[in-house]
């Protein structure tokens, strides 16, 4: 395995945009005592047997490293609710990955690439088509860092093959890693997170909300919802492919 250096990652006012079709979840939001959501989950699904499903599966973070509170489901969920039909660079979707960008362009660029994959392969007509919010919130972890010219590090950022980070960080998380930090390939100005438990992130907060313009081919206009609104032109650089 490449041997990627230690490095200590701080960042407050990190960025992560998600789809907005995704509702807070009352159990990660309000109960404070992670503790005790085993037995309120046991309870809960005798009368509400869709709860689970939208928790997910809690049993993929270890109970140590989950966190509440205001926010919580935003950490939370992108480790309960995974799938080997949505595998990413550092997992092929037997465990959650929380990505998190260094700044609000760099998140950006990584979801509109992901998203035009989604719209090419579904096949989605013109339009104003999805919604997205923003979220800022702080990184405090001990991260192994794939920065820097070493050739090695190549395979790990490669545009569209996985392969090589994938077995990279199943590693690392194996071996007891926090995650992974690197380059975003979407942005040359930016850096990314990789952080494979949910508490090495904290103090969510909301940012902008976000409508993204499709034309059949690429997403070429993202819309601000502010007061007043404002509509930015997206650049050639992110690929469909």
């Amino acid at each position: 395995m490449v041997t990627a250096p230690i490095a200590p990652v701080r960042g407050d006012g990190a960025r992560r945009i998600i789809r907005s079709l995704y509702p807070p979840i009352d159990l990660f939001e309000d109960i404070a005592d992670p503790a005790d959501w085993p037995l309120l989950i046991a309870a809960e699904t005798k009368t509400n047997p869709r709860l689970a499903e939208t928790i997910g599966n809690l049993d993929l973070v270890p109970p140590a490293r989950r966190v509440s509170g205001p926010g919580a489901s935003y950490l939370m969920a992108p480790f309960t609710h995974v799938s080997l039909d949505r595998p990413s660079r550092f997992s092929r979707g037997q465990y959650g990955v929380l990505y998190i960008a260094s700044r609000y362009e760099t998140a950006l660029a990584e979801t509109i690439h992901h998203h035009q994959r989604f719209m090419v392969a579904t096949k989605e007509a013109p339009g104003w088509t999805s919604q997205f919010r923003e979220l800022v919130l702080d990184v405090a972890a001990e991260l192994h860092d794939i920065r820097g010219a070493d050739p090695a590090f190549a395979p790990f950022l490669a545009a569209d093959d996985y392969a090589a980070p994938q077995v990279l960080a199943a590693g690392l998380r194996a071996a007891g890693a926090d995650g992974v930090v690197y380059p975003s390939v979407r942005d040359p100005a930016g850096e990314c997170v990789a952080l494979f438990h949910p508490d090495l992130a904290a103090n969510v907060r909301q940012g902008r909300h976000l409508d993204y313009h499709w034309d059949g081919t690429r997403v070429d206009f993202v819309r601000e919802n502010a007061t007043p609104a404002r509509v930015f032109a997206v650049l050639r650089t992110a690929r469909t492919g």
